[in-house]
């Protein structure tokens, strides 16, 4: 099984990553499901650094989700 590592650098800060719930917390959404639903959504989201299949841990960088958190504000939820 392989795992799919876009971006990160093997030496890259851990304390980076976040799962799917930290991101629906900065999305301002109430459940981590609606992260996918925004994946599909909108194009520009960034997608996970690291993905291991369906009902398998998916892994964002967090500075580039809160990057597109402030490029855009309006598509906060909260």
């Amino acid at each position: 099984m392989a795992a799919i590592v876009a971006g990160v650098c093997p030496m890259g800060n851990t304390e980076d990553l976040c799962d799917a719930h930290e991101v629906a917390a900065l999305l301002g959404l109430s459940h981590s499901g609606s992260v996918f639903g925004y994946l599909r959504r909108y194009d520009d989201l960034p997608r996970p650094v690291i993905d291991l299949g369906h009902r398998r841990i998916a892994l964002w960088s967090r500075p580039e989700v809160e990057a597109w958190v402030r490029r855009h504000p309006r598509r906060r939820t909260a």
